[in-house]
């Protein structure tokens, strides 16, 4: 990896130079503060629980100094695997709206409004009720097959001969999403009650059960999807300009269309597989990171990264502290928060277009 400085951008080469990412410098300090921040919040996180945990006792735990086998025990096998977990599912989210964002050129879309989340949660289900003896290293990719299976239905509802049109591929993706929600209950009515008590708790966005076998899914999948992402930016921004002017410009609109929709299906479907739909979070953190880096397509998506996985961590964090011993999923904390800016955003776009 190598750095190049430049006067008013700074550029980073990854990968032998495959990968040139621009970025601008003045908004380089917003990532750093997002990054601060997460850490922040980890860390205090960290020391939350009914094992109650000094700031020092975790760093020497996290350094490889035991403090107590209690300690150790809490913080290594319970706390820092749902920390890291809540962080890489909030980026992942993140992320998968930034992508749909740009596909549609819609500022509105999110998984968990178009049904890309939804679907996933629909095969995950049917896999738990229906075949409860299935392999659990199956579930991303039954949860991938169902949010692409969605992903494909809506684009095909969408699509006229005069292309596709960023206002109706949200209406269709909402309505398939409320179909699909309908689906998923009716499927919970014929499961296993302790089964279907599991999936509930589930479906709401827990992060309670995360480990390390969690953690290094996520990890893995990430490392696949967020390349592809960063590659496909370089084509993002002829793209918001069109598909007439986009392939003036040269860039190949049908395969960027195709890897954008991929990697946001493969973003939220794994997910969605460990801890649940968490709703919003595709919305607001790529909204927060365009006001924050309005320049920029690959510091866009690496501070949407950031802050959607503070959210995530903030969220966890309430969830886990606003009626303790009661631990709230934290896909209910970013439902709470989400649903006033969604309103906020959609009332903006109905004073600039027809919807």
């Amino acid at each position: 990896m190598s750095t190049i400085a430049a006067s008013r951008w700074y550029v980073l080469r990854l990968f032998g130079e495959r990968i040139a990412l621009r970025l601008p410098v003045g908004a380089l300090g917003w990532l750093v503060a997002s990054l601060l921040l997460l850490a922040a919040i980890i860390a205090y996180s960290l020391t939350i629980g009914s094992q109650p945990t000094s700031l020092s006792e975790v760093w020497r735990t996290l350094s490889g100094e035991s403090v107590s086998k209690t300690i150790d025990n809490v913080v290594w096998e319970f706390r820092f695997p749902r920390a890291l977990a809540a962080a890489l599912v909030g980026a992942m989210f993140a992320l998968s709206g930034a992508a749909l964002q740009n596909v549609t050129r819609n500022g509105l879309a999110d998984p968990s409004l178009v049904g890309v989340s939804q679907g996933a949660g629909l095969a995950v289900v049917a896999l738990t009720v229906l075949w409860p003896s299935g392999l659990a290293t199956l579930r991303p990719w039954v949860a991938f097959g169902g949010s692409m299976l969605v992903a494909i239905l809506i684009q095909s509802l969408t699509w006229t001969t005069r292309g596709a049109s960023s206002v109706r591929f949200i209406l269709m993706g909402v309505g398939v999403a409320a179909l699909i929600s309908a689906g998923t209950s009716v499927l919970m009515t014929y499961g296993d009650i302790e089964r279907v008590l599991s999936v509930l708790t589930w479906l709401n966005g827990s992060i309670n059960a995360a480990n390390w076998s969690d953690v290094q899914m996520l990890a893995a999948w990430s490392a696949v999807l967020l390349p592809a992402l960063l590659l496909l930016s370089r084509s993002t921004a002829a793209l918001r300009m069109g598909d007439a002017t986009a392939t003036a410009l040269g860039a190949p609109v049908r395969w960027v269309r195709y890897g954008l929709i991929t990697t946001a299906v493969g973003f939220a479907a794994i997910g969605t597989a460990v801890v649940g739909p968490l709703g919003f979070v595709g919305l607001i953190a790529p909204h927060a990171a365009r006001r924050l880096a309005p320049s920029g397509v690959a510091l866009h998506l690496l501070l949407t990264a950031a802050l959607g996985a503070a959210l995530v961590c903030a969220a966890d964090l309430v969830g886990r502290t606003l009626m303790a011993p009661v631990q709230i999923p934290a896909g209910l904390v970013t439902d709470l928060i989400g649903v006033p800016i969604f309103l906020i955003l959609l009332r903006r776009a109905a004073r600039r277009t027809a919807l």
